[in-house]
């Protein structure tokens, strides 16, 4: 393990930090607690996506009968950008730190805001409607291909979300900073993996593994059109909040990174590392 890289360092002094909490019973426990919670409900929804979407949402649990289930299934899809874009902004992130009664709720924002997409993901995957009608469905060599597709899009979502944060990404940042009794430490300006290609990697890498699914139903196309619009237009909101943190290191990485498409001709990008 590269320690060196700082990826790994901030986690290895989060974890050591965390591992050794200071006194404080009623912190600790909040702290363990929501983490707890925060990663139990990360998984079950990023579990319920991928599985969901493998089989095109037919085997979900929604059953509000139609026409009414298509006003049920639009909100069910618009409640995830709404709300994770709402409390990015400058009148969502104060409400986001007062979520968690007490002194704590700051420290613990990331984890409030992690554990809030994560029961929004388990809503729609859960609680959709199926439509009952299946357009198409992979067999044999073509199943197989595209299973590999999705592992492959799943996994380059992973190596995203380490590259930019995965503290951060994932909440553990909150509440393990709350249990080792200091400030949340942020990453900087994510440059390095797969930030080194094009400046969203990670919204790129969720609106990849809407796609390549074994069962094609109308219900897919939804969720898949809806979110790939949304990882396209969202970004633009996130960079002007690092155009306005980062300054001029900013805008020489943007200079030199495409947003979404790799330029892989550039070879002459260099930047100060922020992380």
């Amino acid at each position: 393990m590269d320690v060196s890289d700082p990826r790994i360092a901030r986690l290895q002094t989060l974890a050591t930090a965390a591992l050794d909490p200071p006194p404080g019973g009623g912190r600790r426990a909040l702290a363990v607690g929501m983490g707890a919670l925060t990663h139990g409900l990360f998984a079950l929804g990023v579990g319920a996506m991928i599985l969901h979407m493998g089989f095109g949402m037919t085997q979900t649990f929604g059953s509000v009968p139609y026409p009414w289930a298509i006003a049920v299934n639009a909100l069910l899809l618009a409640q995830f950008p709404l709300a994770h874009s709402f409390f990015l902004s400058k009148r969502g992130g104060p409400l986001l730190a007062k979520l968690i009664p007490g002194k704590h709720g700051g420290t613990l924002a990331t984890t409030t805001y992690a554990l809030i997409a994560s029961v929004q993901l388990l809503a729609l995957f859960t609680l959709w409607t199926p439509s009952g009608i299946v357009w198409w469905r992979a067999e044999g060599a073509a199943l197989w291909a595209m299973l590999a597709l999705y592992g492959a899009a799943w996994l380059l979502l992973g190596k995203a979300i380490f590259d930019g944060g995965i503290e951060l990404q994932s909440g553990a940042l909150g509440w393990m900073s709350l249990l080792a009794g200091r400030k949340p430490v942020f990453p900087g300006m994510p440059t390095r993996g797969t930030f080194r290609l094009i400046r969203q990697p990670i919204y790129v890498a969720f609106a990849l593994t809407l796609w390549p699914v074994p069962v094609w139903t109308p219900d897919q196309l939804a969720v898949a059109l809806g979110y790939t619009a949304y990882c396209i237009a969202a970004p633009r909101l996130k960079e002007r909040r690092f155009a306005r943190r980062y300054g001029e290191q900013w805008q020489g990485y943007r200079d030199q990174v495409p947003y979404m498409v790799p330029s892989w001709g550039r070879q002459d990008r260099e930047w100060p590392d922020a992380q």
